[in-house]
This record gives structure tokens, C-alpha cells and sequence, in this order.
């Protein structure tokens, strides 16, 4: 079985923040310490970086699911939770990171590059951290952001600088075999290289790499064959060797043949946008150098054959080089050629920077901070509030606490989430969705609604409730739950009144005028 993979499909999970702790110190005459409780830790993020000696995606072939650790818990006496080590996931040079829809996130090829493929999430705040003028002492603290999912998809493509294409047979393996250490299967019988193998060259003062790509065949850009799961490995290639078959046993082929072929393979293919700013394209795989080798001339039906084509080839602008792979013969003249090439390209290419770490959601631009649109739900209005802050906080607060609830009622009114829903024409009693549609939180806007943060306010070094003794009664539960409630409908009642006569006075205003 090939040891060899290519393409795999990685599950990545960042790890989830620890929550924060609620505490009050308690100390031996000192009823009321104050908040001590520490902050969550954050979770790890699942990270890959660039390793040279890592030639494979393997290992995310048997393991395609990969998680950062969770953040600890923050605990009292001001302990914070500890933060999570992130989970570094090696990659071969060349690895073309994508998401699900094919498009490119990052482009990784240089040592130590890196790429956040899962953000862990953020520690929760504890109540110390929360304690205010307002908020002495808090009975609530923040939880922890989960970690960020991403289905990530990595394709390597080898950095090669030229590329060795042409039929199954042609002698691709026995040249790169004879001009580097590399030593790939070679046998009598076409697709005996299934995997692309890598060869360092050295031509004079220059020093490459050479990639021998599996044999194509008509089709192969379609999917025929085996080309079409290794043309990636020709994207990076500066330059092309045609290496054709000089003393092919099949009679309806013949080197100029196979070289109109393969060129209409190599012109079928699309090749992957660089992953710039400026989203320039690629260069198309026939823009680029191409040297063409007639393999096998230490056959007397190969030199002939060779002989007989060379002139047409050289008519149509190509190099034309003549060796045998197997006899080891005219390969210095070959290499050479390769080594200008690989110069050429070299000196033209930009400079390198230093490798970034690029991060899965870039930081967010300067903008609003939300935005609300109306949609319609069982024929009655459903306001949506979409925007990273009210979602994130969403996610850091318990609503089976009823401060912690009235905590975020602050925020939002003070972002201006309950100002910009009366811009918009909301109504109290209306259904309000924080978040997107498949984990939003729904609940019922109440514009007048007092938040538990303010109502437990109390002077410094107290703490209101301590000083509530008294447990009221289930009859007394009810009756202040009714009060609470018609009161409710009393200010919705009016506030819809006013609404109604002001809407009246612009309307009269705008007949008067």
C-alpha cells in the first residue's frame, strides 16, 4: 500500500475556553471579603505549521479529526484557569489549504509558516473581574466561547522547479533516477510511478529539484488515468520537460502525437489562483518553459525516430534535447538547460518575506457593530440582530442566571441594540433572534425591562443579599409576578400610544406641508 498522500479532508475543532468562577473571599471575621473568583482559561487552537521533514499528509489520512484542548475552569481566591497549548499539526511545504468550496485559505511554503485552522475560544471573566462601583459583588460570571469548527481541506503540491510530464513508459523514473539520488520504481509496464517522486539536481553553481509526475494519458485532466490526481504537483514547477518516447511499441503513436497530447492535458487543466492580495491568476501550465526529450536513442529504432522528428519540434519553437534515461548518455546538455531555466525563474521572482501566520477569520474592519433586519415567522415579526460582539456574548452568558441575564441586557442596551430596535419600528412583545438561524437566541423584547446587574447594586464592602432574611411565600410569588405583569402590559400600552400620536403628528405635519 502507497505511503504517498495528497489530499485529505481535516476536521479541526478549537478547544473550548474555561468558564469563569463565582466566589466571595471568605475569611475568618470577614463575612464579606468581596469577589475572588478567577478567570477561565483559554482553549487551544489547532494550528498547522510548515515542517521540511514532512513529505506526506499520511497521518490526517488515518486521523482526519483533530481538537485543541478545553481552558480550565477559573476557580476562587483569584485563581485563574490555565490557558490551553495549542495543537500544532506539521505539513509538508506546498500544502494549498482550502475550505469546503474550493476556495484557497492560505498557501503554505515556507518553514515554520503557519496557518490557524480552529481558533480556540475565550475564557470566561470571573466575578472579581466583573466587580464595578455598580457591581460590588457579582453573582455572576462570564462562560466560555467554544472553540471555532472548520472543515478544512489540504492539498500538497510539490515545490519543485521542473516538472517531468509525459505518456506511461516514456522513461520519466530512469532520468530523474539518473540525474539525482532519487530511486523510484522503474519496470517494463506503463503506471509503474503512482505517487510523484522528488530528485535534487546540481547543474554547476545551481542546485534544484526535479518532480516526476505519474504517465498521462488522453483524458487525464477529466479524471482518466492518474494524472489528474498529480497535475497539482506541476502548478509550482517553474519550468516543463517533455520527455517523449523515441521506441514506443505502439503503432498509432509516435513522438509528435504524444506531444500534441499531453500539451492539450497540460492546456485543459485549471491551475489554482495564487493566494495574493491582489487574487492575481496563476500562469497557465503551456505559458510556461518547456524543453523537450527524446528518450531512448540507444535504440537504433529510437535515434532514427529521434533524428525524424527533431527538425518539426524545432520548427514549432521548442528546445529539442536527445538522451537515453537508461545508458545515461546527453544528459549534461539536459541538465544545464534545466539549471538556466530554474535560474531565469529565480531571478525574477520576488522576494521572499518573512512566513506569516495567517488566521482563518481576519480581524474585523472598523463598522457598525450590528445590524438588524425584520423577517416574518408565523405571520408575525422576527427581528434579527446579526454582528460578532451580541453573538459572543450570547455565548458567554448563563441564562438560568437572572443577573447574568440582566448583565447582558446592559451591554446590548449599551451597544445600542434596544435604541436602533425602535428605529427600525419594533414593537415590545416582539420575537427578537440573536444569532444565526440555527443556534440564534430567541426571546421576547421588553424595551422597559429593569437588568438584575443594577438592581443588586449595593455601597462598597455589602452586599443586599445577605440582609434578604425573609423567603416569600408561593402566594406571594404569584401576586408580585401579576403586578409585574400588568405593569408590563400598562408601559407597553402607553409606549404603543405614544408611538401611534407621534406617527399621527408627522403625518398631519407632512399633509400640512
Amino acid at each position: 500500500m502507497s505511503n504517498f498522500v495528497d489530499r485529505v479532508t481535516l476536521h479541526t475543532a478549537g478547544g473550548n475556553g474555561g468558564h469563569g468562577c463565582v466566589s466571595v473571599k471568605r475569611e475568618k471575621f470577614k463575612p464579606l471579603g468581596g469577589p475572588d473568583g478567577g478567570n477561565g482559561g483559554d482553549g487551544g487552537s489547532v494550528i498547522l505549521e510548515v515542517d521540511p521533514q514532512i513529505n506526506t499528509l499520511l497521518d490526517y489520512h488515518y486521523s482526519p479529526h483533530r481538537k485543541g484542548t478545553n481552558g480550565e475552569p477559573g476557580k476562587g481566591d483569584l485563581r485563574h484557569g490555565k490557558n490551553a497549548e495549542d495543537v500544532i499539526l506539521p505539513v509538508p511545504a506546498g500544502t494549498v489549504v482550502k475550505d469546503r468550496d474550493g476556495n484557497i485559505l492560505a498557501d503554505l511554503t515556507h518553514a515554520g509558516q503557519r496557518f490557524v485552522a480552529a481558533e480556540g475560544g475565550q475564557g470566561g471573566l470571573g466575578n472579581a473581574a466583573l466587580a464595578s462601583r455598580k457591581r460590588k459583588a457579582p453573582g455572576f460570571a462570564l462562560l466560555g466561547i467554544p472553540g471555532r469548527e472548520q472543515d478544512v481541506v489540504l492539498e500538497l503540491k510539490s515545490m519543485a522547479d521542473i516538472a517531468l510530464v509525459g505518456f506511461p513508459s516514456a522513461g520519466k523514473s530512469s532520468l530523474i533516477a539518473a540525474i539525482s539520488a532519487a530511486r523510484p520504481k522503474i519496470a517494463d509496464y506503463p503506471f509503474t510511478t503512482l505517487v510523484p517522486n522528488l530528485g535534487v539536481v546540481e547543474a554547476g553553481d545551481t542546485r534544484f529539484t526535479v518532480a516526476d509526475v505519474p504517465g498521462l494519458i488522453p483524458g487525464a485532466s477529466e479524471g482518466k488515468g492518474l494524472g489528474h490526481e498529480f497535475l497539482r504537483h506541476v502548478e509550482r514547477c517553474a519550468a516543463i520537460v517533455h520527455v517523449l518516447d523515441c521506441a514506443s511499441l505502439e503503432p498509432e503513436r509516435d513522438p509528435i502525437s504524444d506531444l500534441e497530447v499531453i500539451e492539450a492535458e497540460l492546456a485543459a487543466y485549471a491551475v489554482d489562483p495564487i493566494y495574493a492580495a491582489d487574487k492575481e491568476a496563476a500562469t497557465a501550465l503551456t505559458e510556461r518553459p518547456r524543453l523537450v526529450l527524446l528518450n531512448k536513442i540507444d535504440l537504433p529504432d529510437g535515434a532514427a525516430m529521434a533524428e525524424m522528428v527533431r527538425p518539426t519540434l524545432e520548427e514549432r519553437g521548442y528546445r529539442v534535447f536527445e538522451a537515453s534515461a537508461l545508458a545515461r548518455e546527453g544528459l549534461r546538455e539536459l541538465t544545464f538547460a534545466m539549471a538556466e531555466l530554474v535560474a531565469e525563474a529565480r531571478a525574477n521572482a520576488p522576494a521572499e518575506e518573512p512566513a506569516p501566520v495567517i488566521e482563518l477569520i481576519p480581524r474585523a474592519k472598523r463598522g457598525p457593530e450590528f445590524t438588524i433586519t425584520r423577517e416574518e415567522k408565523n405571520l408575525a415579526p422576527l427581528w434579527r440582530v446579526r454582528g460578532a460582539k451580541p453573538e459572543r456574548w450570547i455565548l458567554q452568558t448563563d441564562f438560568d442566571n437572572d443577573e447574568a441575564v440582566g448583565y447582558l441586557a446592559d451591554r446590548l442596551n449599551a451597544l445600542g441594540v434596544e435604541e436602533e430596535l425602535f428605529n427600525v419600528g419594533a414593537r415590545a412583545g416582539d420575537a427578537v433572534v440573536i444569532g444565526p438561524e440555527e443556534d440564534g437566541v430567541v426571546f421576547d423584547w421588553e424595551p422597559t425591562m429593569t437588568t438584575g446587574a443594577v438592581m443588586l447594586a449595593a455601597p462598597r464592602g455589602s452586599d443586599i443579599r445577605f440582609e434578604q432574611n425573609h423567603r416569600p411565600t408561593r402566594e406571594e410569588k404569584r401576586q408580585d409576578y401579576e403586578e409585574r405583569k400588568a405593569a408590563r402590559a400598562a408601559v407597553r400600552a402607553e409606549m404603543e400610544a405614544e408611538r401611534l400620536a407621534d406617527k399621527a403628528l408627522r403625518e398631519r405635519e407632512g399633509e400640512s406641508e
